[in-house]
C-alpha cells in the first residue's frame, strides 16, 4: 500500500482546490494501474496563517502501484494543476509506502499536532527523512515573508499521511466539481432544490444549508471548482443528496473520509495556560456582563472559578443601598483581571450572539473555540481572546439579591443605615438584609453553537451527538 498526500496546491485569489488536485490524482493513479482504496479529506489547524479558508490536505491510499510510480504521477499531477504563481501557495507531496493500518506512531503524533500546533517546515522533513518517505516541492515559496518558504505544503501533507492513525472520528463529504472553464462565474445551482434535498437527509446530512439565514452553505464563494460539497454521517446519504440538487452539469465528483465536523481541534484547557493559534474547551465562570462592541462582535470575559479574586465589594462608603452591607457573593470567585478570558462572538455568527448575550456574571460554562493571544485595547493583561464556536451553559444563575418588600404594603422598603437592614417608612416594618429574587433567564443549561453558515470546518456540529448535555442544535 502507498499513501500520496499533497497540501497547499490551492489559491485564496486564483481559485483551485487541493481536493480537486486529489481528485484528478486519483483519477490518474486508477489510469496507471492503481486502486485507490481510501481518499481522506485532512483538515489541519484553522489558525494557520498560510491558510485558505478550509485548511484541508489530501491523501490517498493506493494499493497494486508502487511508490515511485505513484510519486512521478503525483508530481506531474500537482504541476499541472496547482497555483504556485500565487505566493501565498507552497505546493507540496509526500510518498509513504507504509499500510496506513501500520503508521509509525510518531508519524500519528505528527498529524495530531498539526491540528493543534504550528509546525515548521524543518520538522516535518526531518520526520519525513527518518522514515524514508519521498518527499517534493513545488514554486518558489513565497514573496519575502519570513516564513515563506518552497514546499511548505510538505507540513499539511505528511500530517494528512499521519490522518487515518491518528484519528477516531471520521465524517464524510461527497464533492461535486464544475468544469474547469466556468471557474470564476457564478455558479447556477437551485436553492429550492437544496433545501428540499437538506430537509429530506437531516440529521444524517448536515451543514448543507442555514434555515436561519436562508443561506446555501454547501456551496462556496471562492473562485474554485468546487460546485458543492456534501457533508454527513454517510457517504450514500451524502451522495444521494448530491444528486437531488439541481444544477449546471457536474464535471466529476468524489466522495472523502474527513476529520471535519468532529472537533478533532479542540483540547482541554486552562484559563492563563493557552498557546496562542490553537483550539481548547476551557471550564470557567462568566466573570462579566456581556458587551456589544463595535461592528457587532459580543465580548464577554470568563475565569476560572476559582482564586481569591477582589470579589463585588457592594456600595462604597455613603452608599444606602445595600443596607445589609452584603458584598455580592455572585462574582467572588471569579479570580483577578488576568486570570480571565476574553471570549468574543464574532459578528458573523449571527443568532448565536444572542446566547451570549443572555450569559450573566456567575453563570458556569464551558468555551470552545481558537485562542489567539493578544492584549485587547481595553485589557491591561494579556490573558488572550478565545474566538467562540460553541459553548455549554453548565449551571445559571437563577435568583439576584434585591431590595426587600414589605409584607404588609408591598412597596420596597429603604435602607436603616449601613448594616441595619431595611424598613418600610410607611409601615414601619423592617428585614434584616436583601432577599433572593428569582430571575427570568433566555438560557437553559446544556449546548449552542453557531449557525451553519459560520460555523469552521473542523467543528462539530451538534446534531452530531456524544455531548455530555443536552444540545440545541441550529439548522
Amino acid at each position: 500500500m502507498v499513501i500520496v498526500a499533497l497540501d497547499d496546491t490551492d489559491s485564496r485569489e486564483r481559485g483551485m482546490c487541493t481536493t480537486y488536485v486529489g481528485a484528478r490524482l486519483a483519477e490518474r493513479l486508477a489510469a496507471a494501474g492503481g486502486r485507490v482504496e481510501r481518499r481522506l479529506l485532512v483538515r489541519l489547524n484553522p489558525a494557520v496563517k498560510h491558510k485558505t479558508r478550509g485548511n484541508a490536505a489530501v491523501a490517498l491510499h493506493v494499493d497494486e502501484i508502487d511508490a515511485d510510480e505513484a510519486f512521478e504521477v503525483a508530481a506531474v499531477t500537482v504541476r499541472e494543476f496547482a497555483v504556485p504563481a500565487d505566493p501565498r501557495t507552497s505546493p507540496g507531496l509526500v510518498v509513504a509506502d507504509v499500510d496506513p493500518a501500520s503508521l509509525p506512531s510518531e508519524v500519528a503524533a505528527f498529524s495530531r499536532r498539526a491540528l493543534r500546533h504550528r509546525i515548521a517546515l524543518e520538522e516535518a522533513l526531518s520526520l519525513a527523512d527518518s522514515r524514508g518517505y519521498r518527499h517534493a516541492a513545488f514554486g518558489t515559496g513565497g514573496a519575502g515573508d519570513t516564513d515563506d518558504v518552497a514546499g511548505r505544503g510538505r507540513i499539511g501533507a505528511l500530517a494528512a499521511v499521519g490522518a487515518r492513525a491518528a484519528f477516531d472520528d471520521w465524517t464524510v463529504e461527497h464533492i461535486s466539481y464544475r468544469e474547469l472553464d466556468r471557474c470564476g462565474t457564478p455558479r447556477e445551482v437551485d436553492a429550492e432544490s437544496v433545501f428540499a434535498a437538506a430537509d429530506a437527509a437531516y440529521p444524517t446530512v448536515w451543514d448543507t444549508v442555514d434555515r436561519g439565514t436562508g443561506e446555501v452553505v454547501c456551496v462556496p464563494n471562492a473562485p474554485g471548482p468546487i460546485l458543492y460539497g456534501i457533508r454527513g454521517d454517510d457517504a450514500a446519504a451524502c451522495r444521494e443528496v448530491a444528486t437531488s440538487i439541481e444544477s449546471e452539469p457536474v464535471a466529476r465528483a468524489e466522495t472523502f473520509l474527513t476529520n471535519q465536523g468532529t472537533d478533532a481541534h479542540l483540547a482541554p484547557g486552562t484559563i492563563g495556560d493557552l498557546r496562542d493559534g490553537a483550539g481548547y474547551r476551557v471550564d470557567g465562570v462568566v466573570a462579566t456582563d456581556p458587551e456589544t462592541k463595535r461592528g457587532g462582535h459580543v465580548h464577554v470575559d470568563v475565569a476560572d472559578g476559582g482564586g481569591d479574586g477582589p470579589g463585588d465589594e457592594g456600595g462604597g462608603p455613603g452608599d444606602e443601598d445595600d443596607g445589609s452591607g452584603d458584598e455580592g457573593g455572585v462574582v467572588d470567585a471569579v479570580g483577578s483581571r488576568g486570570d480571565r478570558l476574553r471570549c468574543v462572538a464574532f459578528e458573523p455568527t449571527g443568532r448565536f450572539r444572542d446566547r451570549v448575550r443572555a450569559l450573566r456574571p456567575g453563570d458556569r460554562v464551558t468555551v470552545c473555540g481558537e485562542h489567539e493571544r493578544r492584549a485587547l485595547p481595553d485589557r491591561a493583561d494579556e490573558a488572550g481572546t478565545l474566538k467562540l464556536e460553541k459553548l455549554a451553559v453548565r449551571d445559571l444563575v437563577r435568583t439576584e439579591k434585591a431590595v426587600p418588600a414589605c409584607p404588609d404594603c408591598g412597596r420596597s422598603m429603604s435602607s436603616a443605615g449601613r448594616n441595619q437592614g431595611y424598613r418600610c417608612r410607611d409601615c414601619g416594618t423592617d428585614a434584616s438584609g436583601k432577599v433572593d429574587r428569582e430571575v427570568d433567564r433566555a438560557l437553559e443549561a446544556g449546548w449552542y453553537e453557531v449557525p451553519p453558515s459560520a460555523r469552521r470546518h473542523v467543528a462539530k456540529p451538534l446534531v452530531r451527538g456524544g455531548f455530555d448535555a443536552p444540545t440545541r442544535p441550529e439548522r
